[in-house]
């Protein structure tokens, strides 16, 4: 097992690799929409939901997110409810991983997996509305905040930050995004006051930092970083909730500051940045894009056309993947820490593959990633399954499994999956009347 210190290093080293993906630019996208509406008689949307989950998907689905459910309860401080970035994936029941550096973003993605495990009846309701409680009142009243942003890393008993953690516009969002779907989802009067404290209290213009588009953080000493959220990528997600908000909103026009590259990969069309596959999935797995579109796209049908043309570019390199193995996204391998994934290729690839890549996806095209899903457990289940579903990322031919897990890779493995299952999250998000509002303002309409 690598030393904590080593694994601080590569978590942090995500923060370098995110600001370097954001000053990637491209040129602005021509609309696509014509291009969708084109590719077959029936939408995407009524081909998802005209998909029929059989008794051995739900099974799968069951367990694969009941498992990741349990990391959000086990890994979480019951004090603080902040989740930690990472874990062991062999770790006994209930048992926390003595690492204590906690992940803001993971904390979001916990809040809304409480919601699905409450649901499924995975957890006891009085406990979870408990937990849910105890982290929103701690991060309104007693976690250090600027202007209504968090630290990306903190310790998670006192909230004290990593060193070399930044004040971060995304994983502030990620946490708020959580934090709305738990004020929604549970009809709960504390629950509902902070979670609103929190959120009203984000002063979204301060981050513009006097520009267009949002910086991707601060620093006390050095001020806000250079880099900003200026191209596709899970972006979306900033922007409307800054221009939702009902006390310290944005410009509706900050929609348009940001540019949408296009990528033309074996047919596939689509707007994308030189990024991982999860920039598609992480705005989706709150915001519901189906059956809308802005003036440029539907987004909802641009993440379908972005996972059919990975999956196209991981089978382009048989050697190493085949429809029973293959998705590659930002994640551990063996080297440390990477933002990997194509097209085109980024990263070191080798072979590895890493789960939440189609886990991700599995709202856009269930039926390529359930199928590899499956066939990965079955296959590498013995070496690659632990405590928390599947480890980060694997490589069966270096016989190398990850004994980690990611908060956020389970994060959007679980959502996803509830997505396809349920449309839990969603319907749940998007009752929350500035969601909504905020598309109307960004230019959203039906089709």
């Amino acid at each position: 097992m690598r030393k904590y210190e080593q694994k601080r290093e590569n978590s942090l080293m995500r923060l370098t690799r995110r600001h370097a993906l954001g000053l990637i630019g491209g040129v602005a996208a021509a609309s696509v929409l014509a291009e969708h509406a084109a590719l077959a008689e029936i939408t995407p949307e009524e081909a998802v939901k005209a998909y029929r989950l059989t008794h051995e998907d739900e099974t799968f689905l069951d367990e694969m997110q009941r498992r990741a459910c349990m990391f959000f309860w086990d890994q979480a401080s019951s004090i603080t409810g902040q989740v930690l970035d990472r874990a062991r994936n062999d770790l006994a029941a209930g048992t926390r991983d003595p690492r204590r550096m906690a992940s803001i973003a993971a904390t979001g993605f916990g809040l809304t997996a409480l919601c699905i495990a409450d649901r499924r009846g995975w957890l006891p309701h009085a406990k979870v509305v408990e937990r849910v409680r105890a982290t929103l009142q701690w991060h309104a009243e007693k976690f250090h905040q600027e202007h209504g942003f968090f630290y990306h890393f903190t310790d998670i008993e006192n909230g004290t930050p990593f060193p070399g953690s930044e004040v971060s516009s995304i994983d502030t969002s990620l946490l708020l995004c959580g934090v709305l779907t738990a004020q929604t989802y549970f009809q709960d009067d504390a629950i509902h006051k902070y979670a609103t404290q929190i959120y009203e209290r984000v002063d979204w213009p301060w981050m513009l930092n006097g520009g267009t588009t949002f910086s991707m953080g601060w620093f006390p000493d050095k001020g806000f970083l250079d880099a900003r959220w200026v191209h596709y990528c899970e972006l979306m997600m900033i922007y409307l909730l800054a221009i939702g908000s009902p006390t310290h909103p944005v410009d509706p026009k900050t929609w348009e500051a940001w540019t949408r590259p296009v990528i033309d990969y074996k047919g596939f069309h689509y707007i994308s940045g030189n990024d991982p596959i999860f920039t598609h999935q992480y705005s989706q797995a709150w915001f519901d894009f189906r059956n809308k579109h802005d003036r440029h796209t539907n987004y909802f049908r641009n993440s379908v056309a972005a996972t059919k043309a990975h999956k196209a570019f991981c089978l382009s390199m048989p050697k190493w993947y085949s429809e029973d193995y293959w998705g590659i996204s930002a994640s551990d391998y063996q080297g440390g820490y990477t933002a990997w994934g194509g097209p085109p290729p980024q990263g070191p690839i080798d072979g590895s593959v890493v789960p939440n890549a189609t886990a991700g996806s599995l709202a856009f095209v269930p039926a390529d990633c359930l199928h590899v899903q499956k066939a990965m457990k079955e296959k590498w289940g013995k070496l690659a399954w632990g405590r928390y579903g599947f480890c980060d990322a694997f490589h069966p031919e270096a016989n190398w499994y990850d004994p980690d897990v990611l908060g956020i890779d389970l994060g959007i493995s679980v959502i996803m999956a509830e997505n396809l299952r349920s449309s839990l999250v969603w319907e749940t998000f998007m009752r929350n009347p500035e969601a909504v509002g905020a598309m109307k303002k960004a230019g959203f309409v039906a089709g």
